[in-house]
């Protein structure tokens, strides 16, 4: 389902105010004004990282998008426009060279926020996020774990059972995304199930009823 298709968080959606940001060294994005840390903690965006409040960098290109960040270049570099300011294109172009699945992690990204979750920064499955609950962000831990799969990409059957074990036994629900070529996500529940001593195999359903 395409992104219009849900309403925005309400960040997206408050257009009376414009957070701005620094580009450093390329990947760090620092929130210095203290009325946009405290929104951004609200909604669940970045995190401070000892005296930094810091984005992700799929996090800046999000609010990038929705236009509710004006990102400088902190670096006087000439990566930005005339006046060292980024747009979601320019930005875009910065981030790439440093993650190249950066697009992959901005399309997850944007669709959980566009359907109303809050996720974090993952566990090292690959492409991962930790996503809250409706309503449960700092209340209740995250209630899944929802990583990528490019359309047509190949996962080994053993690497892939081990992922969902280790899920599950975070006691968090596995939920693959697969992205499909036009850049639409399908989400599916993922469970483990075991046959005799080294066969694996993987029970996958829909997730349309959870993650909706």
């Amino acid at each position: 389902m395409s992104v219009s298709a849900h309403p925005p968080d309400d960040l997206a959606n408050d257009a009376s105010y414009i957070g701005r940001a620094l580009l450093v060294n390329g990947n760090r994005i620092v929130v210095s004004e203290q009325r946009f840390q405290d929104e951004l903690h609200t909604k669940g965006f970045g995190e401070k990282e000892g005296t930094e409040y810091l984005l992700k960098p799929y996090e800046a290109l999000y609010l990038a998008y929705v236009k509710r960040l004006e990102l400088h270049d902190g670096s006087k570099s000439t990566t930005g426009d005339k006046n060292g300011q980024f747009d979601f294109d320019s930005l875009f172009e910065v981030l790439v060279r440093q993650d190249k699945s950066i697009l992959t992690r901005f399309l997850i990204y944007r669709d959980l926020r566009s359907r109303g979750y809050i996720a974090k920064e993952g566990f090292g499955f690959g492409i991962d996020f930790r996503v809250y609950g409706r309503g449960e962000f700092e209340k209740k831990p995250a209630k899944y774990v929802v990583f990528a799969i490019n359309e047509g990409t190949n996962a080994k059957a053993r690497k892939f059972f081990t992922m969902i074990e280790q899920i599950e036994k975070m006691g968090k629900e596995a939920i693959i995304a697969v992205i499909e070529r036009r850049g639409e996500i399908i989400y599916y529940k993922a469970s483990r199930m075991r046959f005799g001593e080294n066969h694996y195999n993987t029970k996958v359903r829909s997730a349309g009823a959870l993650l909706t």
